[in-house]
């Protein structure tokens, strides 16, 4: 039976509290009494004026309309002002009522240049967030899976220009050299030549010692990233780091043209190395020698895949070539020796055959198609280091722990992406993005922590009391009150 509205109630008024309109399960009520954002008054004191100036905004309230933004993957704050102005559920989680002024859009980016550009006020939220879920026993960190994930930057791809800049120092640089200089004197070798200096003392830049690097003329801090065999952009890449649970743990920023391998060190020393993990799951870009001497040497695990071999077809593959470990040489397929000639500058030793017997060596052309029938094959001086790693992967258990990745970090990065707008960003420069990142990840630990409490009954009233009586005017009377008696306390 068709039935026709003939009543029209958008005038009616009507008594209520715009508590009742949000549902008991909805995701920020759940939020609002998994934690007590309060200190975030204690991260911003010092950024504001006790006695001089204008009223501001409540830092709290400033904070949580961000948090918003990247819960729901709202694309701009301008969008975000215009669904806080219109959500129930919104209003009620910054303490607004129906006739409160939403602040503009432009607020928060006001205050982010004035008061926390430059600050690790952002950063100091996340570790917040993170201590209310250890504290609640629900994030291991013992083995930690860490990866990296490309974020799109806002620059225009064909304003570029190619410049050429110094290449930046490898984490392992000093130690290496000073490998490679004991190599070398133990095979009665040289030491390799210094670099010439210049006038000031640096490092003159020869071909090996500088690059030309595409950067944005937008976004001079982004890199440039091949995204498979023809598409380019220009990018940031976020080193992440999560627990088996998929509870995020740690995250950096960099340029996007930068390869895991290389920036890893830096991230494991700002961050992983102190969270005293125990194993490392990571994927095959971090397969290095330097990479598993730096773990292996702290006394972590690295749980490494499997990787095939990078020879052309119809050729033996190094693994055919056995090494000699008591003779310090390599066993061709034929049986010949491959006798050791000297140690490169980037830490491999170089074995040749000898050019007389390969000339009628019947597997010659399986083996090398040099001009004077020498075979090269080459060991980096941390190789034992790959070796322990690749025993840790044959161990009993470590394949169904690596596979594991697909269900935590991989399943992080899906969600940042698909739920929480980390697919691309519309922030400009370094700081931004990893304020950016920071929020997103702190959102996801945030929605998870909340989910958790629920599903183990943890949830308490709103702040710590059930303010399911006051009025508005009442509870901000009421939280007031509270701050100044800790304070005095």
């Amino acid at each position: 039976m068709l039935i026709k509205n003939t009543q029209n109630k958008r005038e009616h008024v009507q008594m209520l509290t715009i508590g009742s309109m949000v549902p008991e399960d909805h995701l920020l009520r759940d939020i609002e009494r998994a934690i007590d954002l309060d200190f975030i008054y204690d991260l911003v004191e010092d950024k504001y004026s006790p006695n001089f100036g204008r009223p501001s905004i409540d830092p709290v309230v400033l904070i949580k309309i961000v948090l918003i933004q990247h819960l729901y993957g709202i694309r701009s704050m301008r969008q975000t002002i215009r669904e806080i102005e219109v959500n129930v559920a919104y209003r009620w989680f910054l303490g607004l009522d129906f006739t409160d002024k939403v602040p503009h859009f432009t607020t928060f980016g006001k205050n982010y240049t004035r008061r926390f550009k430059g600050t690790d006020l952002f950063e100091q939220i996340f570790e917040n967030i993170l201590a209310e879920c250890v504290k609640c026993g629900f994030v291991d960190m013992s083995t930690l899976f860490v990866d990296g994930t490309h974020i799109k930057a806002h620059a225009n791809n064909k304003k570029k220009v190619k410049a050429e800049v110094k290449k930046e120092a490898l984490f392992y640089e000093e130690e290496l050299k000073k490998e490679i200089a004991e190599d070398r004197k133990s095979h009665g070798k040289k030491p390799l030549k210094e670099k010439q200096k210049d006038k000031d003392g640096d490092d003159k830049p020869s071909g090996g010692d500088t690059k030309v690097s595409t950067q944005s003329t937008t976004d001079p801090e982004s890199g440039m990233f091949h995204k498979g065999e023809h598409k380019q952009v220009f990018a940031y890449v976020s080193q992440t780091a999560c627990d088996r649970h998929g509870w995020i743990t740690d995250y950096e920023v960099y340029a996007g043209n930068n390869h895991d391998s290389r920036t890893f060190g830096d991230f494991f020393t700002k961050k992983l190395k102190g969270r005293n993990a125990t194993m490392l799951v990571m994927d095959a870009g971090y397969k290095t020698p330097a990479i598993a001497k730096l773990l292996l040497d702290g006394g972590i695990t690295p749980v490494l895949p499997y990787t095939r071999p990078m020879t052309k077809r119809g050729f033996f593959k190094k693994i055919e070539y056995a090494y000699d470990e008591q003779y310090d040489c390599y066993i061709c397929p034929n049986n010949q020796e491959l006798r050791y000639s000297t140690t490169n500058r980037k830490g491999y030793r170089e074995y040749k055959s000898n050019s007389k017997v390969c000339a009628n060596c019947p597997y010659l052309e399986h083996c090398t198609h040099s001009e004077n029938h020498v075979k090269l094959v080459t060991r980096h001086v941390w190789q034992d280091y790959l070796d322990e790693c690749e025993e840790i992967r044959h161990s009993y258990g470590y394949k169904e722990i690596y596979a594991q990745r697909k269900e935590t970090i991989e399943r992080v990065f899906g969600e940042a992406k698909e739920n929480h707008g980390l697919r691309f960003t519309q922030s400009i420069g370094k700081a931004r993005m990893r304020m950016k990142v920071g929020l997103t990840f702190a959102c996801i630990n945030l929605k998870k922590l909340a989910k958790m409490k629920r599903r183990h009954g943890l949830l308490g009233p709103t702040n710590g009391t059930n303010f399911s009586g006051f009025s508005h005017n009442l509870l901000k009377v009421y939280k007031k009150r509270q701050r100044t008696l800790c304070f005095a306390a």
